[in-house]
């Protein structure tokens, strides 16, 4: 509550594809998406991304720069055998699918299997449900449950988290020990709309101040990890970037 009992909006109130953005310019985040990235949407990916965009929690699906941007990098890496955590409903995993090579595949977890069913036609009309292997409930249950079986040790190439802030950390722990040397990292959120670098009395929501808190703790510990590479982007709402080295 800020002062005088007045109920704080969350930072990311009013956010959709069309503005989820760091940029301080709406007018030079227009000629981006306009120029680079929108012409190259697939036409199944934009179909879902404007359903999305109507849906109550429509600011959680990643921006179009955002996905553009994770399947250059699938591409870039030769990624095969990829993890999601944090489905919503589908449009980084469509991008995902989209630029896996043909027997490539996605393990993609979401506790929330209505959410997912939104995009699966969408999936289905592109033709890739066939490399997505969706897994319902807990992300960390379904990791350690992969992690229990020794062949999946190093045995992914691509990972993108997109889910409980929280759990980061955790998750962090976890993919390490699944995704390869060499192999990649994908965190969302990392900046959470610019509220990591605000004073500590500055007035922000419950769950702002808490995801907030969390992912300032994720990203010293990236920092500080001698195990990964990283690179951290101001794209969408902050992407961080992790190249396993050990």
């Amino acid at each position: 509550m800020a002062a005088g009992g007045d109920t704080i909006a969350r930072v990311h109130t009013g956010i959709d594809s069309s503005n989820k953005t760091l940029l301080k310019s709406e007018a030079l985040y227009k000629y981006v998406l306009d120029t680079s990235v929108l012409p190259h949407e697939p036409e199944c990916m934009r179909e879902l991304r404007l359903v999305t965009d109507k849906h109550e929690w429509g600011f959680m699906q990643s921006s179009p720069d955002e996905a553009q941007l994770l399947r250059m990098l699938i591409k870039l890496t030769g990624a095969r055998n990829t993890l999601e955590v944090g489905v919503f409903t589908g449009y980084s995993l469509l991008a995902t699918a989209l630029a896996l090579p043909e027997d490539g595949r996605v393990i993609a977890v979401d506790v929330d299997r209505d959410y997912y069913e939104i995009g699966r036609p969408f999936i289905e009309k592109a033709g890739v449900a066939h490399k997505v292997d969706f897994r319902e409930g807990p992300a960390l249950d379904h990791l350690d449950a992969l992690l229990a079986d020794e062949r999946n040790l190093g045995a992914f190439d691509f990972a993108f988290v997109d889910a409980d802030k929280p759990n980061y950390v955790r998750y962090h722990e976890q993919l390490l020990r699944l995704v390869r040397v060499g192999g990649t990292i994908v965190y969302d959120n990392t900046l959470w709309a610019g509220t990591v670098a605000l004073p500590p009395d500055t007035p922000l929501s419950d769950l702002d101040r808490r995801f907030s808190a969390a992912i300032r703790d994720l990203n010293a510990r990236l920092s500080a990890d001698e195990r990964v590479e990283v690179c951290q982007l101001a794209i969408a709402d902050g992407v961080t970037i992790c190249r396993r080295l050990v």
